[in-house]
């Protein structure tokens, strides 16, 4: 019990949730939704970044990263959550959301 106890406390770098990749970027009001969920032992926590290309049409864009507590079982269950908190959090926040805090 303690051993369980302690290697929770002193686990290594190598434990550390591993992402799952990413899937194809989703369109909505001319940002880019990317999911990259984080995979966490036969779980998916909702992750991801939000685009958006750059204003001059160059080849640069603006990124957000998007994290969130929920965790998911399936992967596409995953992506669909991570799209539409995605898509609500741009219809609330919009290009605030690239300002530094």
């Amino acid at each position: 019990m303690l051993k369980k106890l302690f290697s929770g406390l002193f686990r290594g770098s190598d434990d550390k949730p591993k992402g799952a990749p990413a899937a194809e970027a989703v369109e909505y009001k001319g940002y880019q939704i990317v999911s990259e969920p984080a995979d966490q032992g036969g779980q998916y926590r909702v992750s991801g970044w939000i685009r958006k290309p750059a204003a001059d049409g160059g080849d640069g864009h603006l990124d957000h990263r998007f994290e969130r507590s929920d965790l998911v079982p399936g992967r596409e269950a995953c992506d669909q959550l991570m799209v539409s908190k995605a898509q609500r959090y741009i219809d609330q926040v919009g290009d605030e959301m690239f300002k530094p805090r």
